[in-house]
């Protein structure tokens, strides 16, 4: 992996590419629940990031980002990768690929 000053050659387009050394640090130190975490598909959004509340009968309740309370069918229902995997260079070390 390449340091920050390495990204400087993207020009404006290194921010979009990889997070700063920084934000990096903040994602691997942020809690996260790899069993409630998802992302759901959604009728205006596509899909939102959200918090598996419950399940039941083949339907999850989950809430989203957003504050928006959804049951939406377990097929529908994507587990997230933790975010120090957020603009990972290599896709392979990613826990899931959707």
């Amino acid at each position: 992996m390449s340091s920050d000053a390495d990204m400087a050659i993207f020009g404006e387009a290194a921010p979009y590419l990889r997070k700063s050394e920084k934000e990096r640090i903040a994602a691997q130190n942020k809690p996260f629940d790899a069993k409630t975490s998802v992302f759901v598909v959604h009728a205006k959004e596509s899909y939102v990031k959200s918090t598996v509340q419950s399940k039941e009968g083949g339907k999850v309740t989950v809430k989203s980002e957003g504050g928006e309370t959804l049951t939406v069918k377990d097929d529908q229902v994507f587990p997230m990768n933790p975010p120090k995997y957020d603009k990972i260079e290599d896709m392979a070390m990613m826990t899931h690929l959707h």
